[in-house]
């Protein structure tokens, strides 16, 4: 037996488990918050100093956590630009998050290579704010200082990697991260250093992308680091998904994810085509509205949390009673409709009580997202079972709606940290390579995510006629919107 540990520096704190590596069992864990000071209005800084991540992890694994640990796998929080000066020092505090600083950025950058399908052929995404390519357009165009001393990239766990080894020559990411910077291709496998010209205004050097299972190196006291991965690409490998699995994550807005063997070009710009942490594809569509349709309809019917509304909701029946919310509530990505409003069709007098528009909130958030499941499976992604991920995902009226709505099996896992487990199964997976105790081509098979499973069941044919009625009031509302 080995032991290995799994680090997952997100936004808000840094959680390390350590795990037997042959099963996956947890052994022990630790944690530790992220500073928040300097965020405008109380809420998440765009700017931070990597320093804070390293701070953090050394408080998560105080007491000894590590002792006897061979290997470590370090998941980060994507999107996190690191942008680096001749000697390996930050230029500027990491931008970090959705950032809407950026987002004139992406437009110039869309515009400024010819369009959406243009950035969907050269790197398999169109620029969104969060991005580091548009990130560092907006570097470029409002920091020109910065930006010319910039000549190394790096994203979270690019640097957390090399900081673990020392800082040496060498620099590594792997395709998950890499392929989510908006200047690497998941198709190709390779970097577009004419696209960070674009965005920088000069080329800069970057990362060597290493294989699923190879490793980054080993520190000084003998300890292996994994070639590391982005949080989306590590939570999917901790909860075990494979060809015919989606991934749905409720947050405030909406996320789907699918196992495919390639990478996917959508000249619409709908999916976003990310490489995961095995050698295959993470196509994702993203719908900008989930969780938030339902604390407005919360908010609207003075229902106090989440759990009232899906009480409330349980009173309805499917259909709720033929009120449809196209929720829309601030605009939409999925289909591409930024400025547009939401949409409350269906309304007669036996319909106006509000466990029916509370029933319609849930049916709408959850039939958006089967729209975007819909994007996938119309590219050819096979999608037979549903990973229903988020604190909501627990809630009564969700898992009475989603398996009839997604016409699928549902699985709601019981919460934990999965990226930190994806990555320490991906420390795992290098540990037995190195040793030549496991294939590189194959990862180590861990026990699967507790989960609770959800069966359409007789209720299918329901849900496909309240999906009939949603797509029919979409139609109307926004015609052709999935034809654009």
């Amino acid at each position: 037996m080995g032991i290995v540990a799994g680090l997952d520096s997100s936004p808000d704190f840094t959680r390390i488990v350590v795990c037997d590596s042959d099963t996956g069992a947890v052994l022990r864990q630790g944690y530790a918050p992220h500073p928040v000071e300097g965020a405008e209005g109380g809420g998440r800084p765009s700017d931070v100093d990597p320093q804070a991540w390293l701070l953090s992890l050394g408080e998560a694994a105080g007491g000894g956590l590590l002792e006897g640990v061979q290997a470590i796998g370090v998941s980060a929080q994507q999107n996190a630009l690191v942008p680096l000066d001749v000697q390996g020092n930050t230029v500027r505090p990491a931008l970090v998050g959705g950032d809407k600083r950026a987002q004139v950025a992406a437009a110039d950058l869309v515009d400024a290579l010819g369009g959406r399908e243009a950035w969907a052929q050269a790197v398999g995404c169109v620029p969104q704010a969060a991005q580091p390519v548009t990130k560092l357009r907006w570097l470029n165009k409002n920091e020109p200082e910065a930006a010319l001393r910039t000549t190394m990239l790096m994203q979270a766990h690019d640097w957390l990697v090399w900081q673990l080894l020392g800082r040496p020559v060498r620099r590594t990411t792997d395709r998950g991260g890499a392929s989510g910077t908006g200047y690497w291709s998941a198709a190709t496998g390779a970097y577009r250093q004419d696209l960070v010209e674009l965005a920088l205004g000069h080329q800069a050097a970057l990362p060597d992308v290493l294989g699923p299972s190879e490793a980054a190196g080993t520190t000084p006291e003998g300890l292996l680091i994994s070639a590391g991965t982005g949080e989306t690409m590590a939570a999917a490998f901790g909860l075990g998904i494979g060809l015919g699995d989606a991934v749905v994550s409720l947050g405030a807005s909406g996320s789907v994810m699918a196992v495919h063997p390639e990478a996917l070009v959508d000249s619409s710009g709908m999916i976003t085509s990310l490489a995961d942490a095995t050698g295959m594809h993470l196509p994702v569509v993203t719908t900008l509205n989930a969780v938030r349709a339902l604390r407005g309809a919360a908010e609207l019917l003075g229902v106090p949390d989440l759990e009232g509304l899906s009480d409330l909701a349980m009173k309805s029946t499917p259909g709720a009673h033929g009120l449809v919310l196209l929720p829309y509530l601030e605009g939409e990505r999925t289909p591409n409709l930024p400025h547009t409003a939401g949409t409350l069709a269906g309304l007669r007098r036996e319909s106006m009580r509000p466990e029916h528009l509370a029933r319609a909130a849930f049916e709408g958030m959850l039939c958006g997202l089967a729209d975007a499941l819909d994007v996938l499976r119309g590219r050819g992604v096979d999608v037979r079972r549903i990973f229903l991920l988020g604190p909501t995902a627990e809630l009564p009226a969700v898992q009475a709606v989603a398996p009839a709505l997604f016409g699928a099996q549902v699985v709601v896992p019981q919460p934990a940290d999965y990226a930190a487990l994806g990555a320490a199964r991906q420390a795992a997976w290098a540990l037995g390579a190195s040793q030549g105790t496991l294939d590189p081509r194959l990862p180590p098979v861990w026990q699967g995510a507790v989960a609770q499973v959800l069966e359409p069941g007789e209720e299918l044919a329901v849900g496909q006629a309240v999906r009939q009625q949603y797509v029919s009031v979409r139609e109307q509302a926004h015609p052709g919107a999935f034809r654009a």
